[in-house]
């Protein structure tokens, strides 16, 4: 199947007046207060915010996170993105740079801080961090006022030392969180979950990849986010769907082969089962 589109980042960018941008590859530019959808939606490209002041609340793959002022948020291709609430003083810097952007800056690949930004893409910044954050982002966006002829590589060298300097802070992150028992499971199942949802949707098939009998993984996952398992994997199919219906046009049938439903109608139930209203009725509502 070919790779759907599901949110035009550098197009929603473009419609930003202060944007700053090289091609469809990096983007730069202020986030205020402003009307904004509670619908959900997938991103195709990696996003950095800097918050200076004010607070956002949202969602990202299911996980309540909250924005604050000395904050940063990184998020990655892929993942779910829920906005619920910003307050009217938010301010935030946003950076959007593509898959072939930061492949071009040539950073040793880090599975355990990828894995660790994906649990915890929420970071509290000090004040020496906010600094050299906020030099970063004025010098970006300095270049941009001038015509110089090697703007773009400046630039990449520019972002490859500030993700190199945050990068220690993310090993520290990695290196210092101490989960209990219960949090490891709740992340291998959540792991689990995020790689299988299109095409398992069945308890025991989790709990033998993680070597453990359904009732004990359920009971576990029960007392620790107070969901069952089975209302997990619900979750993350119908979340999947919402962010389909109502950021492409795909059909539904398209949607629903797009999850590995066996057909439209059993797709139907299933949605109207979770969400409450049919695929139709969540589209046009």
């Amino acid at each position: 199947m070919n790779k759907i589109a599901l949110l035009n980042l550098p197009l929603s960018a473009r419609n930003n007046r202060s944007v700053q941008c090289i091609g469809d590859d990096f983007f730069i530019f202020d986030v205020t207060k402003k009307k904004f959808s509670s619908d959900p939606f997938k991103i195709d490209m990696y996003v950095c915010c800097i918050c200076f002041c004010g607070e956002s609340r949202g969602k990202i793959n299911l996980s309540p996170c909250n924005m604050e002022g000395n904050t940063m948020s990184i998020n990655i291709p892929g993942q779910i993105l829920e906005q619920e609430f910003m307050s009217d003083d938010y301010h935030s810097t946003c950076i959007f740079m593509s898959d072939r952007f930061v492949s071009s800056l040539g950073l040793p690949h880090n599975f355990q801080t990828y894995m660790a930004l994906q649990e915890c893409p929420i970071l509290k910044l000090t004040s020496r961090q906010m600094e050299a954050i906020s030099s970063y982002c004025t010098m970006v966006r300095k270049l941009f006022e001038v015509d110089h002829p090697n703007k773009a590589e400046i630039i990449k060298h520019l972002t490859c030392a500030f993700l190199y300097g945050m990068g220690y802070y993310f090993h520290q992150l990695v290196e210092n969180k101490i989960l209990s028992k219960e949090e490891i499971l709740m992340r291998n199942f959540s792991m689990e979950v995020q790689r299988h949802y299109k095409r398992e949707r069945k308890v025991l098939f989790y709990a033998d990849l993680l070597h453990l009998s359904a009732g004990y993984l359920s009971t576990i996952i029960k007392r620790y986010s107070g969901k069952s398992a089975a209302e997990w994997i619900d979750s993350y199919v119908i979340l999947e769907a919402k962010a389909l219906l109502r950021s492409t046009n795909l059909t539904i049938q398209q949607i629903s082969n797009e999850l590995n439903f066996p057909s439209q109608s059993f797709f139907g139930k299933y949605f109207k089962r979770v969400a409450g209203m049919s695929p139709k009725e969540y589209r046009n509502d």
